[in-house]
């Protein structure tokens, strides 16, 4: 048997990490300004999480609901207070697309409703609902799929209004900096109008901050920058810093039911303890503050380089969350970047350069990537 070829991969074998950094075969060091899709939220290899990960393995022979459940209550604890969501819910899955699905699935209990509302360009998972809620041409629906998601422009707050005020609307789902979709950001006159109208017309809404949440964008939630608190709200990536794990913060507004959800490997022992080890370190090193900080570094790093080059068009994002518009398409670039300048990056639509690097990301990790970018680009 061979593997189902869907991921396209660099013929680079990355044997090493710490921190920033992570080592090939041949014992090349590179910069990481991509940390996996945003998994990697407190660095490669942190020894704290290393430390608690390992533990926790020696303890993987005896399975106890009990354990789980002591460690589950911890997470939801910890996780309320930090993210100030404290009297909030929370259900533990496996992963992003699993989250948006079961939010959805939520919304739909609360009102009976089928119709969802998505921005337009969103991303929001690779299960049957979170693809049918997902406006990307790379995505396909399912041949199942009944029609029952509307996109619409992010930030056109009348467009959005004139859809709710036919009654039939279930959920609104937005990702208030956009991932794959170009890092589109939300404004605060556009969420705070949709959140009052969602209430006005018994719409439930959901912030998806499964790429650009925790911590990512500065602030715990990237919603908090807009003066909003959402029905539902969707984590994953970042969470357990490379260990598969999703969660959904759930208003007090729902009431639980048994067999209402179900998960047979969400909030594991391990999930649960990676989760904690992130948010160890979140606290000790106050990483959603550095991702704020260095966030703004970064960018106004980048907009000098801007001056100083005619390929970069347009910045967009904020913290850790950054997207670099070329003027031409970024392939050429990251292949350089890669193989020259021995530096990760991401990507979002043709000419977009993405970075998601982890949140202990330097002012001097930051320094060095710039001049290996202003190397590359002066060779195009």
């Amino acid at each position: 048997m061979k593997l189902f070829d869907v991921y396209p991969l660099f013929d680079i074998n990355i044997v090493r990490g710490q921190g920033v950094n992570v080592w090939d075969d041949k014992g090349q060091a590179y910069l990481d300004l991509y940390g996996g899709h945003a998994v990697i939220s407190i660095g490669h290899c942190h020894p704290h999480y290393v430390d608690r990960m390992t533990r926790q393995l020696g303890e993987l022979g005896f399975y106890s609901n009990s354990v789980v459940n002591r460690l589950q209550v911890e997470l939801a604890e910890r996780l309320g207070r930090i993210s100030g969501y404290d009297d909030y819910q929370l259900f533990l899955v496996n992963s992003g697309a699993e989250a948006n699905e079961n939010a959805l699935k939520l919304a739909s209990f609360a009102n009976g409703r089928k119709r969802v509302l998505s921005a337009a360009k969103a991303f929001h998972g690779r299960t049957s609902l979170a693809v049918e809620a997902t406006d990307n041409p790379k995505i396909i629906a399912p041949i199942n799929a009944n029609g029952h998601v509307t996109y619409l422009p992010l930030n056109d707050l009348p467009a959005w209004e004139k859809e709710l005020a036919k009654g039939d609307v279930c959920a609104c789902i937005v990702e208030c900096i956009q991932g794959v979709g170009g890092l589109d950001m939300a404004t605060p006159a556009f969420a705070q109008g949709l959140q009052a109208s969602c209430k006005r017309h018994g719409t439930v809404l959901i912030c998806d901050e499964i790429q650009c949440g925790y911590g990512r964008s500065g602030r715990f939630f990237a919603h908090q920058w807009l003066g909003i608190r959402p029905d539902l709200i969707t984590v994953a990536k970042g969470i357990g810093n490379g260990f598969p794990m999703g969660g959904v913060l759930i208003s007090p507004d729902f009431k639980p039911v048994y067999g209402q959800l179900g998960t047979t490997f969400g909030g594991n022992h391990l999930a649960c303890t990676a989760a904690l080890a992130v948010l160890d370190v979140f606290e000790n090193e106050g990483l959603v503050e550095n991702a704020h900080l260095v966030g703004d570094y970064l960018m106004d790093e980048l907009r000098q380089l801007q001056q100083r080059t005619r390929h970069i068009r347009e910045l967009r994002g904020r913290g850790l969350m950054v997207g670099v518009v070329l003027d031409m398409p970024h392939k050429e670039l990251r292949n350089k970047l890669i193989h020259e300048q021995y530096c990760f990056t991401g990507s979002a639509g043709t000419d977009m350069l993405r970075l998601l690097p982890p949140l202990t990301l330097s002012r001097d990790n930051t320094d060095n990537f710039i001049k290996r970018l202003e190397t590359a680009l002066s060779e195009l």
